[in-house]
Protein backbone atom coordinates (compact mmCIF):
# COMPACT_ATOMS: atom_id res chain seq x y z
CA UNK A 1 0.00 0.00 0.00
CA UNK A 2 1.63 3.64 -0.94
CA UNK A 3 2.12 6.13 1.57
CA UNK A 4 0.24 9.09 2.62
CA UNK A 5 -3.21 10.46 3.51
CA UNK A 6 -6.09 7.71 2.67
CA UNK A 7 -8.16 8.53 -1.54
CA UNK A 8 -11.13 7.38 -2.28
CA UNK A 9 -10.17 4.53 -3.46
CA UNK A 10 -7.82 3.34 -0.58
CA UNK A 11 -11.24 4.07 1.86
CA UNK A 12 -13.03 1.63 -0.09
CA UNK A 13 -10.58 -0.80 -0.42
CA UNK A 14 -9.79 -0.63 3.34
CA UNK A 15 -13.80 -1.06 3.74
CA UNK A 16 -14.06 -4.18 1.30
CA UNK A 17 -11.53 -5.50 3.33
CA UNK A 18 -12.88 -5.59 6.44
CA UNK A 19 -16.16 -5.86 5.28
CA UNK A 20 -17.48 -2.82 6.28
CA UNK A 21 -21.23 -0.81 5.12
CA UNK A 22 -21.01 2.41 6.99
CA UNK A 23 -24.40 2.67 9.08
CA UNK A 24 -26.41 6.04 9.50
CA UNK A 25 -26.93 4.51 13.10
CA UNK A 26 -23.35 5.48 13.88
CA UNK A 27 -22.79 8.26 11.77
CA UNK A 28 -19.87 6.47 9.93
CA UNK A 29 -18.82 8.99 6.71
CA UNK A 30 -15.40 8.56 5.78
CA UNK A 31 -13.17 11.85 4.79
CA UNK A 32 -11.81 10.62 1.66
CA UNK A 33 -9.77 14.45 0.61
CA UNK A 34 -6.62 14.45 1.80
CA UNK A 35 -6.65 18.33 0.96
CA UNK A 36 -9.83 18.80 3.31
CA UNK A 37 -7.66 16.43 5.73
CA UNK A 38 -4.58 18.70 5.89
CA UNK A 39 -7.00 22.20 6.42
CA UNK A 40 -8.98 20.61 9.25
CA UNK A 41 -5.52 19.42 10.90
CA UNK A 42 -4.19 23.35 9.67
CA UNK A 43 -7.66 25.02 11.46
CA UNK A 44 -7.33 22.83 14.66
CA UNK A 45 -4.30 24.98 15.69
CA UNK A 46 -2.45 21.65 16.78
CA UNK A 47 1.55 21.26 16.72
CA UNK A 48 4.69 19.77 17.14
CA UNK A 49 4.16 19.67 20.82
CA UNK A 50 -0.08 18.49 21.24
CA UNK A 51 -1.12 15.07 22.46
CA UNK A 52 -4.33 14.85 20.28
CA UNK A 53 -6.99 12.73 21.40
CA UNK A 54 -9.31 11.41 18.48
CA UNK A 55 -12.88 9.96 18.82
CA UNK A 56 -13.96 8.15 15.58
CA UNK A 57 -11.11 7.68 14.08
CA UNK A 58 -12.75 5.87 11.16
CA UNK A 59 -10.47 4.27 8.53
CA UNK A 60 -7.92 6.39 9.42
CA UNK A 61 -8.01 9.57 7.56
CA UNK A 62 -8.20 12.25 10.26
CA UNK A 63 -5.60 10.01 11.59
CA UNK A 64 -3.17 10.41 9.42
CA UNK A 65 -3.00 14.21 8.77
CA UNK A 66 -2.57 14.44 12.95
CA UNK A 67 0.35 12.21 12.71
CA UNK A 68 1.94 14.58 10.28
CA UNK A 69 1.44 17.62 12.54
CA UNK A 70 1.62 16.17 16.17
CA UNK A 71 3.30 14.47 18.74
CA UNK A 72 1.08 11.96 19.56
CA UNK A 73 -2.46 10.61 18.66
CA UNK A 74 -4.74 8.87 21.01
CA UNK A 75 -7.54 7.76 18.83
CA UNK A 76 -10.76 6.13 20.64
CA UNK A 77 -12.84 3.63 18.40
CA UNK A 78 -16.20 1.86 19.21
CA UNK A 79 -16.02 -0.54 16.63
CA UNK A 80 -13.44 -3.78 17.04
CA UNK A 81 -12.52 -4.14 12.95
CA UNK A 82 -11.51 -0.37 12.77
CA UNK A 83 -9.94 -0.08 15.86
CA UNK A 84 -7.79 -3.32 14.85
CA UNK A 85 -7.09 -1.98 11.06
CA UNK A 86 -5.99 1.38 11.85
CA UNK A 87 -2.75 0.49 14.09
CA UNK A 88 -2.06 -1.09 10.62
CA UNK A 89 -2.98 1.29 8.56
CA UNK A 90 -0.59 3.94 10.00
CA UNK A 91 2.22 1.25 9.63
CA UNK A 92 1.56 1.24 5.91
CA UNK A 93 1.18 4.74 4.97
CA UNK A 94 3.26 6.37 7.67
CA UNK A 95 5.34 4.11 9.43
CA UNK A 96 7.72 6.76 11.21
CA UNK A 97 4.83 7.87 12.93
CA UNK A 98 3.60 3.88 14.02
CA UNK A 99 4.91 4.66 17.43
CA UNK A 100 3.24 8.03 18.33
CA UNK A 101 -0.27 5.98 17.83
CA UNK A 102 -2.09 4.33 20.85
CA UNK A 103 -5.43 3.31 19.81
CA UNK A 104 -8.39 2.63 22.07
CA UNK A 105 -11.14 0.48 21.28
CA UNK A 106 -13.86 1.77 23.05
CA UNK A 107 -17.27 3.71 23.43
CA UNK A 108 -16.14 7.47 24.03
CA UNK A 109 -18.89 8.51 26.16
CA UNK A 110 -17.61 5.68 28.69
CA UNK A 111 -13.79 6.22 28.76
CA UNK A 112 -13.15 8.06 32.05
CA UNK A 113 -9.59 7.57 31.47
CA UNK A 114 -6.44 7.36 29.15
CA UNK A 115 -3.21 6.35 28.86
CA UNK A 116 -0.22 8.57 28.67
CA UNK A 117 0.82 11.24 27.05
CA UNK A 118 -2.48 13.37 28.37
CA UNK A 119 -4.04 14.83 25.42
CA UNK A 120 -3.72 18.66 25.24
CA UNK A 121 -6.22 18.93 22.07
CA UNK A 122 -9.37 17.29 20.63
CA UNK A 123 -9.11 16.68 16.95
CA UNK A 124 -12.14 14.81 15.57
CA UNK A 125 -15.04 14.14 13.19
CA UNK A 126 -18.11 13.41 15.39
CA UNK A 127 -21.03 11.20 14.22
CA UNK A 128 -24.06 13.75 14.53
CA UNK A 129 -26.13 11.62 16.83
CA UNK A 130 -23.47 11.77 19.77
CA UNK A 131 -21.57 14.43 18.98
CA UNK A 132 -22.92 16.93 21.69
CA UNK A 133 -22.67 14.22 24.72
CA UNK A 134 -19.12 12.73 23.37
CA UNK A 135 -17.99 16.45 22.96
CA UNK A 136 -19.25 17.61 26.47
CA UNK A 137 -18.07 14.16 28.13
CA UNK A 138 -14.21 14.90 27.33
CA UNK A 139 -14.13 18.35 27.72
CA UNK A 140 -15.78 17.43 31.76
CA UNK A 141 -12.91 14.59 32.02
CA UNK A 142 -10.03 15.75 30.41
CA UNK A 143 -8.83 19.27 31.71
CA UNK A 144 -5.73 18.35 30.13
CA UNK A 145 -7.55 19.46 26.90
CA UNK A 146 -6.53 23.15 26.17
CA UNK A 147 -7.76 23.67 22.42
CA UNK A 148 -9.25 21.61 19.77
CA UNK A 149 -11.77 21.47 16.55
CA UNK A 150 -14.97 19.08 16.19
CA UNK A 151 -16.65 18.39 12.41
CA UNK A 152 -19.91 17.97 13.10
CA UNK A 153 -23.15 18.14 11.06
CA UNK A 154 -23.67 21.82 10.21
CA UNK A 155 -26.88 22.62 11.91
CA UNK A 156 -24.84 21.08 15.19
CA UNK A 157 -21.71 23.26 14.75
CA UNK A 158 -24.03 26.62 14.81
CA UNK A 159 -26.17 25.48 18.17
CA UNK A 160 -22.93 25.14 19.51
CA UNK A 161 -21.33 28.13 18.66
CA UNK A 162 -24.89 30.12 18.81
CA UNK A 163 -24.77 33.30 21.54
CA UNK A 164 -27.67 34.58 23.52
CA UNK A 165 -30.60 35.89 21.38
CA UNK A 166 -30.17 33.74 18.61
CA UNK A 167 -32.84 31.19 17.79
CA UNK A 168 -30.72 28.21 17.51
CA UNK A 169 -29.13 29.37 21.46
CA UNK A 170 -30.19 26.49 23.56
CA UNK A 171 -28.38 23.95 25.61
CA UNK A 172 -25.81 22.94 23.50
CA UNK A 173 -24.61 26.26 23.39
CA UNK A 174 -24.36 27.11 26.96
CA UNK A 175 -23.06 24.18 28.18
CA UNK A 176 -20.15 24.25 25.73
CA UNK A 177 -19.65 27.73 27.49
CA UNK A 178 -19.17 26.39 30.58
CA UNK A 179 -16.04 24.77 29.39
CA UNK A 180 -14.63 26.60 26.54
CA UNK A 181 -15.57 29.54 23.89
CA UNK A 182 -16.34 28.54 20.41
CA UNK A 183 -16.13 29.31 16.85
CA UNK A 184 -17.16 28.31 13.85
CA UNK A 185 -14.15 28.39 11.16
CA UNK A 186 -15.47 26.33 7.99
CA UNK A 187 -17.49 24.62 6.33
CA UNK A 188 -16.92 21.28 4.60
CA UNK A 189 -19.24 20.18 1.75
CA UNK A 190 -20.83 16.52 1.30
CA UNK A 191 -18.75 15.63 -1.57
CA UNK A 192 -15.18 14.98 0.12
CA UNK A 193 -16.75 12.11 2.73
CA UNK A 194 -17.75 8.85 1.33
CA UNK A 195 -20.73 7.92 1.82
CA UNK A 196 -22.08 11.19 1.12
CA UNK A 197 -24.00 12.70 3.45
CA UNK A 198 -26.89 14.82 2.45
CA UNK A 199 -25.98 18.15 4.81
CA UNK A 200 -22.83 19.79 4.98
CA UNK A 201 -20.62 19.92 8.05
CA UNK A 202 -19.52 22.95 10.08
CA UNK A 203 -15.87 23.15 11.46
CA UNK A 204 -15.94 24.07 15.89
CA UNK A 205 -12.77 25.52 16.93
CA UNK A 206 -12.23 25.48 20.91
CA UNK A 207 -10.34 26.85 23.31
CA UNK A 208 -10.38 26.39 26.41
CA UNK A 209 -11.08 28.67 29.41
CA UNK A 210 -11.82 28.72 33.66
CA UNK A 211 -14.53 27.44 34.48
CA UNK A 212 -17.00 29.85 36.18
CA UNK A 213 -16.02 30.93 39.86
CA UNK A 214 -18.79 30.15 41.85
CA UNK A 215 -20.38 28.17 44.87
CA UNK A 216 -23.01 25.76 42.60
CA UNK A 217 -21.51 22.74 41.17
CA UNK A 218 -21.74 22.16 37.50
CA UNK A 219 -24.53 19.68 37.91
CA UNK A 220 -26.27 22.19 40.09
CA UNK A 221 -25.72 24.61 36.65
CA UNK A 222 -26.48 22.52 34.32
CA UNK A 223 -29.78 21.74 35.65
CA UNK A 224 -30.80 25.21 35.58
CA UNK A 225 -30.19 25.30 31.98
CA UNK A 226 -32.11 22.23 31.32
CA UNK A 227 -34.98 23.78 33.10
CA UNK A 228 -34.74 26.82 31.27
CA UNK A 229 -34.69 25.25 27.87
CA UNK A 230 -37.19 22.25 28.71
CA UNK A 231 -40.37 24.42 27.44
CA UNK A 232 -38.61 27.26 25.56
CA UNK A 233 -42.10 29.51 25.64
CA UNK A 234 -42.03 29.65 29.03
CA UNK A 235 -40.83 32.74 31.28
CA UNK A 236 -37.99 31.80 33.64
CA UNK A 237 -40.12 32.43 36.84
CA UNK A 238 -42.26 29.53 35.25
CA UNK A 239 -39.44 27.10 33.44
CA UNK A 240 -37.49 27.24 37.23
CA UNK A 241 -40.51 26.90 39.68
CA UNK A 242 -39.64 22.92 39.66
CA UNK A 243 -36.18 23.38 41.49
CA UNK A 244 -37.50 26.61 43.43
CA UNK A 245 -40.52 24.97 44.97
CA UNK A 246 -43.25 27.33 42.83
CA UNK A 247 -43.53 30.46 41.39
CA UNK A 248 -42.78 33.10 43.40
CA UNK A 249 -39.65 31.44 44.95
CA UNK A 250 -38.45 30.94 41.61
CA UNK A 251 -39.25 34.62 40.91
CA UNK A 252 -37.27 35.94 44.17
CA UNK A 253 -34.43 34.12 43.44
CA UNK A 254 -34.14 35.13 39.74
CA UNK A 255 -34.47 38.97 41.35
CA UNK A 256 -31.35 37.73 43.67
CA UNK A 257 -29.76 36.85 40.75
CA UNK A 258 -29.93 40.09 38.81
CA UNK A 259 -31.85 38.46 36.25
CA UNK A 260 -35.33 39.61 35.00
CA UNK A 261 -38.22 36.53 35.69
CA UNK A 262 -39.83 37.25 32.88
CA UNK A 263 -37.31 36.93 30.78
CA UNK A 264 -36.36 33.26 28.89
CA UNK A 265 -33.41 30.86 28.57
CA UNK A 266 -32.22 32.24 25.49
CA UNK A 267 -31.35 35.45 26.66
CA UNK A 268 -29.12 34.25 29.32
CA UNK A 269 -25.73 33.98 29.39
CA UNK A 270 -23.56 31.14 31.15
CA UNK A 271 -22.89 33.93 34.34
CA UNK A 272 -26.37 33.80 34.62
CA UNK A 273 -27.27 30.34 34.56
CA UNK A 274 -24.57 30.52 37.46
CA UNK A 275 -25.67 33.25 39.02
CA UNK A 276 -29.07 31.89 39.11
CA UNK A 277 -27.70 27.94 40.44
CA UNK A 278 -25.79 29.95 43.63
CA UNK A 279 -29.78 30.99 44.36
CA UNK A 280 -30.65 26.59 44.62
CA UNK A 281 -32.02 25.48 47.89
CA UNK A 282 -29.70 23.85 49.59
Amino acid sequence: MAEGLLDPRTIRALAAELGLRPTKQRGQNFVHDANTVRRIVAASGVGADDAVLEVGPGLGSLTLGLLEATRHVTAVEIEASLAHRLPRTVAERLPEAADRLTVVEADALEVDALPDPQPTALVANLPYNVSVPVLLHVLARYDTLEHGLVMVQLEVADRLVAQPGSKVYGVPSVKLAWYASSARVGTVPPKVFWPVPNVDSGLVALHRRPVPETSASRVEVFSVVDAAFAQRRKMLRGALSGLFGGSAAASSALERAGVDPQARGEVLTIDDFVAIAEQLPR
